[in-house]
């Protein structure tokens, strides 16, 4: 009878009442006993009633320690019911249940972070800050409890205090954004992006980044995967994966070619035509090319045609080996240029070398060859245009697929008409 006034006195706040009855029974405070293991202490925090409280804990401040059947010292119900009053008091008088776990295995902190109580986890922080970092179930932080109970301005909060504990994982792999991925909340993700406290393309156990979980959802989610990762500029050349695998393998094929001319050249450089002076004498020095004193105007634009093949061969290989931020398609036709230069130029360079070394050239000039080689480069170069204008207009006319297939055809079919051709040649009559 005496421990139902004892609690109506508590949960109305009627301390007059509740100070009346402990005067008649002292001890009052600490035998009453309610269900769920509760004392008065549970009761006046659960309530809200701070004066109890203060009475409380002035008869007696140990009731402050006592967990009920679910493990909840008053601590936790404080700062559940986000009471900031109540919550001071008793950790002026047990400030060590800071580490106190419940029945689900979560400190104060980890409570007052799922109910998004800002200005408790100051308190909390400020009295004690190490709780902060213990993990709870799966090895989840108080950040991932955060996210998960979406509450964004306790994580914001918590991600000025914690630094580094912002990129930890739990046991899944699984970072902040990960969870703010899977849970779809969109001012959440934008936080972490913007924040970049967080690798965007962290894998958790499975593989999987934060944009992988929303793409396996086949949902409503390009607005946050745009987010995470905000498209690029589309480039041609990604649109048509074939037509990337074929740049690829002619890049390697430009590499080998670039690689011989540049050998080529160095060796024309090294071990000219002619060979060079083996003694000293008053015209040359041993080293010097014959050439130079045999052919002087020849040797000079035989050096300017090897040094253009040289040099470009090597701007080539530059260009192809290091990585540019440009695209390949761009960067394919540049180096496709520099390759005609280089290949004309050493092609000037083998026919001033065979003006000096054979005979009865002695009054011929390189002009002819000079002329041979742009006519037949200006000749690759027009058919080249010309078929890809003829691409180009089939393409638009009839669609890529039927040009395709037709060319294949084409090709086919000049092919063996030329092996017809070949075979009734080299065939003797009967």
């Amino acid at each position: 009878m005496i421990g139902e006034a004892v609690y109506d006195a508590a949960s109305e706040e009627d301390v007059t009442k509740f100070k009346q009855l402990l005067h008649q029974d002292p001890y009052l405070v600490e035998r009453v006993s309610y269900p769920c293991l509760r004392n008065l202490l549970h009761v006046a925090t659960l309530r809200g009633q701070v004066a109890i409280v203060e009475e409380v804990l002035k008869i007696s401040p140990g009731l402050a320690r006592f967990s009920d059947s679910q493990k909840s010292s008053p601590l936790h119900i404080a700062v559940e019911e986000g009471n900031l009053e109540i919550a001071r008091r008793l950790l002026s008088v047990a400030p060590e249940m800071c580490w106190w776990r419940d029945g689900q295995g979560l400190n104060p902190v980890h409570v007052a972070a799922m109910k998004g109580h800002v200005e408790i986890l100051e308190k909390l922080l400020e009295e004690d800050p190490s709780p902060v970092m213990e993990r709870v179930h799966r090895g989840q932080t108080v950040l991932h409890l955060c996210v998960k109970h979406r509450q964004l301005r306790a994580l914001k909060f918590l991600v000025d205090k914690l630094g580094d504990l912002v990129c930890a994982k739990d046991d899944d792999g699984e970072t902040l954004l990960h969870w703010a991925a899977r849970t779809k909340q969109v001012e959440m993700v934008k936080y972490l992006v913007e924040s970049n406290k967080v690798e965007k393309e962290s894998k958790n156990s499975m593989g999987r980044t934060a944009v992988g979980i929303l793409k396996e959802r086949h949902d409503d989610s390009e607005g946050i995967i745009s987010i995470i990762s905000p498209p690029k500029a589309m480039s041609w050349h990604k649109t048509n994966p074939k037509l990337l695998e074929y740049l690829s393998k002619k890049r390697e094929q430009t590499m080998v070619v670039m690689t011989l001319i540049a050998t080529m050249a160095f060796q024309a450089a090294v071990s000219p035509p002619g060979g060079v002076w083996q003694e000293d004498t008053s015209s040359h020095r041993a080293g010097e090319a014959v050439i130079a004193t045999t052919h002087p105007k020849i040797y000079k634009h035989l050096v300017r045609a090897n040094t253009t093949a040289f040099v470009s061969s090597l701007i080539t290989i530059f260009l192809v080996a290091v990585p540019f931020p440009i695209g390949l398609g761009a960067l394919f036709v540049f180096t496709t240029y520099v390759m005609w230069v280089s290949m004309a130029a050493i092609a000037v360079s083998y026919g001033g070398s065979v003006l000096v070394s054979a005979p009865n050239t002695q009054t011929r000039s390189l002009t002819g060859i000079v002329n041979v080689v742009l006519a037949v480069s200006l000749g690759f170069f027009g058919i080249k245009l010309v078929r890809n204008i003829v691409m180009m207009c089939c393409r638009r006319l009839f669609g890529s697929r039927f040009v395709d297939d037709d060319l294949t055809y084409l090709r086919v079919r000049v092919f063996q008409t030329l092996n017809s051709i070949l075979c009734g040649l080299l065939t003797p009559d009967p």
